[in-house]
């Protein structure tokens, strides 16, 4: 469903946060090992979300990566999907046509929309500190 960069990015995020809440910074080896990625991807994945403002990085000896504890509350799953991914989640043909609308609708046209619909929602609605929170919690896993 995600692309795998935005599957990196929203575990990445979900880790960083929960070491965040205990007030550390990660660093990117720590990060890709943490959600088992690749490290070169998982930095050039992170400086994305950097620019777009869903995560901070401070350089040096005690640098890392970093989410404020009142960001982390706010971010939603959606910031990240559509950071990394974009909005053609929320559009895209169910079976994959590159024409797929009302009036030329693919044969999953119609129950594709409500899916999407729901997926949106429920992106919208959770945060990164309920992610996080299950992760610590031990409720939830990155890895297996």
């Amino acid at each position: 469903m995600f692309s795998k960069s935005c599957e990196y990015g929203i575990k990445a995020i979900i880790y960083i946060a929960t070491r965040s809440l205990e007030g550390e910074r990660v660093k990117i080896r720590e990060v890709s090992k943490g959600i088992n990625a690749p490290e070169a991807f998982t930095a050039k994945i992170l400086t994305s979300l950097i620019k777009e403002k869903i995560l901070e990085s401070r350089k040096g000896p005690y640098g890392g990566f970093i989410i404020g504890i009142q960001r982390i509350a706010e971010i939603k799953v959606s910031d990240i999907v559509s950071a990394i991914d974009g909005e053609d989640i929320y559009k895209g043909c169910g079976l994959g046509l590159e024409e797929c609308n009302n009036s030329q609708p693919c044969p999953m046209h119609g129950k594709f929309v409500k899916i999407r619909e729901e997926l949106r929602e429920m992106l919208e609605s959770t945060t990164i500190l309920e992610l996080a929170t299950g992760l610590k919690s031990g409720k939830a896993l990155l890895i297996r």
